[in-house]
């Protein structure tokens, strides 16, 4: 079966490559494995080197990298291209911070001297999604190869344009082959993929299942793995809030990639004080975003992903309304070619309801109503994930009750959600384990040895 490039917006095939063969595969495991054996002892500065000329070759040819991200998954283009900028920014935070993050750390014990020594453990396969094509892959692309791994991408099947550009980028910078290499097969190929010996660690980011499946695969083989999964993040407006700043902020937090971002805010949790403000100020900002071809710089929102991700979004929408819920806005598929579905907001919603506590992956809002803190806090908690919370207070005890309460791995205060090269990422709960970015993200692909001197005996 081919792997193909379609574009959401039109539903046009544009480009097909047939997956690799057995021989093929092969021969990329084992030109890891070799490029792991002279890239581990290369210097930190010569890895850094390769990691800043990535970021200049991100940024000299951004347009170029963010068109095919538009074409394959329907990111509006200055969406695109900023999230292209920001790899380029992980890749100098990681060339600029790893050698310090990485140094020998000396500890007192009864020995002449101790510390823990970093080592990179060699080839690690991540397994990454759709939605964010390079941002999800070069947030563990650049903190791997700056400690001395070796990459394997395996992408989503439905943007490997993008997934050939990423290596492309990092053969531009110098980076020594088989150092970073795309494999384009599909997903059945992931267990022999974790199977193999050559492959010491995966990662993934995507759905639960799959994260259940490819865990539970590298455990039977006693393997590292970190895991992001998905999100309902809440967002909690309290009654002492600047509630039209975080109403505003609200409608980039729920749309920013059409919708399709783990850590988009889903569930809105408000103070029946505020409720009322919020709500006109919501609908009317969703009612005047543009939705339309991702190409046009004057685009808020795209087009799903493709025809499945619509159908399950209107069913979604649709079970809402039948459990009593009722839709301010939007609601619907959108009466056009491709994949296009309204900015909606639903209001009314019980989190008692299962559905409730579901993921929605596109450009859907739902209210609640709540009677005090203690409340809002439970609802945000009424879901198996745990990814982030953005809440909104100008109330110390407020803040503090929220920050201590909540079940995330990330918790905002008056600011969305977002992932930042300088602070870990990741979640809790059915939203997976393990830490990206910061200084606990180049940590986790490494071998912390502890070493142990005694004197010298003559």
């Amino acid at each position: 079966m081919a792997i193909a490039s379609v574009n959401p917006a039109t539903l046009q095939t544009t480009k097909t490559y047939e997956p690799l063969d057995a021989t093929s595969l092969e021969r990329k495991l084992d030109l890891a494995i070799r490029a792991f054996a002279s890239h581990r002892t290369t210097s930190m500065a010569q890895r850094s080197t390769w990691l800043r000329g990535t970021a200049d070759v991100l940024d000299a040819d951004k347009r170029r990298y963010a068109e095919l991200a538009v074409v394959e998954m329907g990111k509006p283009i200055r969406q695109a291209i900023a999230e292209v900028e920001k790899c380029a920014w992980v890749c100098r935070y990681y060339a600029d911070n790893a050698a310090s993050m990485l140094a020998d750390e000396h500890i007192g014990t009864d020995a002449v001297d101790s510390y823990v020594r970093y080592e990179p453990l060699g080839p690690i396969l991540a397994v990454m999604p759709w939605n964010f094509p390079y941002w999800q892959v070069f947030r563990f692309a650049a903190p791997a190869l700056a400690a001395g791994n070796v990459g394997l991408l395996k992408h989503a099947s439905n943007v490997p344009q993008c997934a050939m550009a990423i290596e492309e980028a990092f053969s531009r910078a110098g980076l020594p082959a088989g150092a970073f290499q795309t494999l384009l097969v599909g997903a059945t190929a992931v267990e022999r993929l974790i199977d193999d010996d050559r492959i010491k660690a995966v990662t993934l980011t995507g759905s639960e299942p799959a994260g259940k499946s490819v865990a539970s695969r590298a455990a039977l083989r006693v393997k590292k793995s970190v895991l992001e999964l998905g999100g309902s993040d809440p967002f909690i407006v309290t009654r002492s809030a600047d509630v039209m700043a975080a109403a505003a902020t609200a409608v980039t937090a729920r749309t920013i990639n059409n919708g399709q971002s783990c850590i988009a805010a889903k569930r809105f949790i408000l103070d029946a004080n505020i409720a009322d403000a919020f709500e006109r100020a919501m609908v009317e900002r969703f009612e005047s975003l543009t939705v339309g071809d991702p190409m046009d710089e004057h685009t808020d929102i795209g087009p799903l992903v493709n025809e499945d991700a619509v159908r399950v979004l209107d069913d979604q929408v649709k079970r809402l309304v039948q459990a009593g819920a009722r839709v301010l806005t939007g609601g619907k598929r959108l009466d056009r070619a491709g994949c296009f579905y309204a900015p909606t907001v639903v209001a009314g919603v019980d989190p008692s309801w299962p559905i409730a506590a579901e993921e929605f992956f596109g450009p859907v809002a739902m209210i609640f109503r709540v009677s005090s803190v203690a409340d809002a806090v439970a609802v945000a908690n009424a879901t198996p994930f745990g990814l982030g919370a953005s809440v909104w207070t100008t109330d110390e005890a407020e803040r503090e009750a929220m920050i201590a309460g909540i079940e995330a791995g990330a918790v905002f205060v008056n600011g969305m959600v977002k992932s930042d090269p300088r602070l870990p990422f990741g979640g809790v709960k059915h939203s997976g384990f393990g830490r990206e970015l910061g200084v606990l993200g180049i940590r986790e692909f490494v071998n912390a040895k502890t070493v142990w001197v005694g004197p010298a005996r003559t």
